[in-house]
């Protein structure tokens, strides 16, 4: 049987009352082997504040401020025989961003909340991680039609 062992980092600087992380770590897990990964796998998942979310975009987007999630993957291979997971990478999601964007996002399933969009930064991140993107538009179509695939499947009427 495809396990996914998913590690998750939860930090709150920022006083909002966040949804439970373990719902978001069991999204990851389901939709990291709906999209094909197999075998032992690890993917990190924290919340960070909007300063540690400043920081990472500056670095390493050359962006200025914060942004509502960054996804750094890592493309680690074991070597022949070593038995140890797979890293897919880091998912880090600023709440107080995601929290100011949630209302954009309002219409069809998502209701809006804090917990649908950090369900779609959840979903959004894996796809990056998978290699897909959204700098053209047909990637950014095939990449927003697989995150709400995957939402439908795994979060929308599930975990709420």
């Amino acid at each position: 049987m495809t396990s996914v062992a998913i590690s998750i980092d939860f930090s709150d600087s920022s006083g909002l009352d966040l949804p439970e992380p373990e719902r978001f770590v069991r999204l990851l897990a389901r939709c990291a082997q709906a999209i094909g990964v197999e075998g032992e796998a690890e993917c990190h998942l924290s919340f960070i504040s909007p300063d540690e979310m400043t920081g990472l975009n500056e670095e390493h987007m050359h962006h200025e401020g914060p942004t509502d999630v960054l996804s750094f993957a890592i493309s680690f291979e074991p070597e022949f025989g070593l038995e140890i997971p797979r890293i897919l990478g880091e998912i880090l999601i600023c709440p107080q961003v995601a929290a100011a964007n949630a209302p954009e996002h309002a219409g069809g399933s998502h209701n809006g909340s804090l917990d649908d969009e950090i369900a779609l930064l959840v979903v959004h991140g894996l796809l990056h991680l998978s290699g897909m993107d959204h700098e053209v538009d047909e990637e950014a179509e095939a990449m927003e039609s697989r995150e709400q695939e995957l939402l439908a499947e795994f979060y929308y009427g599930v975990s709420r």
